[in-house]
């Protein structure tokens, strides 16, 4: 298994694609393969797809795993369902890919897994200070960075405004249902992203998700402080990202199982070492003891050996 190929599965409304990863060129090592997301998309019907891609394309045992969701991810586990069944909410997504699929699976926000591919390999590379990515689409997903660092689960989408969630008022889906001209659209992003730059003051906004292709229809009409760009990697970046955040996770894995193995083994060194100077004393006070012991029987027998002596000179006077 090469350390640097993974493979990444991005989970969606309508479909769930697929594909290893070159993790050194931060692009597709083959063809994406994508199948329709099942309906009603609960959770061992999603299972049962996602191993079905992973079948698909013989992924060896091994290699590391990472798969998008649409919700918020906690330590495994889908806290919100967007786009998806809600059974979802509080599934331990890990521990059910893992036991379908055979293989260990890393489960991470969608917004978060593109996020992180366009700071490793597109438009943030590099950047310092507060990244803020949007992806825009059927919702708005969001992945924000410290100086490189991801912040996760920020689900800005879902903020309060116009007294509805944001995305239902200036996602894409919305300038296609309400028929918006790009004008029009950008008048409404121009409000969403005023209000996220009064928020977070971001050195950089990065603008993803399918739209991202006509950027130049919309983004130039938008008028804020900090620059804003339109995402590099798109339909990829998912992907991308899944597959990133599995190598890391399987790399933490293996340094803590190595870390545990050190102390394990210190352990029992120390237990050696202790059993070896508990014995080595028990020999000390043993050999002390018989020296005791002789040195008493020669006291015993010179006194006796005086007495005799002593008896012997009291005769001859």
């Amino acid at each position: 298994m090469s350390s640097t190929t993974a493979f990444g599965i991005d989970i969606g409304g309508s479909g769930i694609k697929g594909a290893p990863v070159d993790l050194k060129a931060g692009e597709l090592a083959a063809d994406r393969l994508r199948i329709p997301t099942p309906q009603p998309s609960t959770p061992d019907a999603v299972a049962d797809t996602v191993k079905e891609l992973l079948d698909s394309f013989g992924v060896e045992r091994g290699m590391p795993v990472g798969v998008t969701f649409p919700a918020v991810i906690q330590h495994g586990v889908a806290k919100t369902a967007a786009n998806v069944d809600k059974s979802w909410i509080d599934t331990d997504a890990d521990a059910l890919f893992t036991e379908r699929t055979g293989h260990d699976v890393f489960v991470v926000n969608d917004a978060d897994a593109a996020g992180i591919s366009e700071m490793e390999f597109g438009a943030g590379r590099g950047k310092k200070g507060v990244v803020l990515m949007t992806t825009l689409g059927t919702g708005v997903g969001s992945a924000l960075f410290v100086d490189g660092r991801l912040v996760p689960n920020t689900e800005l989408g879902h903020i309060p405004f116009h007294g509805d969630a944001a995305e239902k008022y200036m996602a894409e889906s919305v300038r296609e249902r309400e028929d918006l001209n790009w004008k029009a659209w950008a008048e409404r992003l121009q409000e969403y992203y005023s209000l996220l730059e009064f928020l977070f003051n971001p050195d950089l906004f990065i603008v993803g998700g399918g739209v991202s292709k006509h950027h130049a229809k919309f983004l130039p009409l938008l008028d804020l402080r900090a620059p804003i760009v339109p995402a590099d990697l798109r339909n990829e970046a998912g992907i991308i990202g899944a597959a990133v955040l599995a190598r890391r996770a399987e790399d933490e894995t293996i340094k803590a199982a190595s870390g545990k193995g050190r102390k394990k083994a210190g352990i029992a060194a120390e237990k050696a070492e202790a059993k070896v100077e508990k014995a080595s004393t028990k020999a000390d006070k043993k050999a002390e003891k018989k020296s005791d012991k002789a040195a008493k029987k020669a006291r015993k027998d010179a006194d006796k050996k005086a007495k005799k002596s002593k008896g012997s000179d009291s005769k001859k006077k």
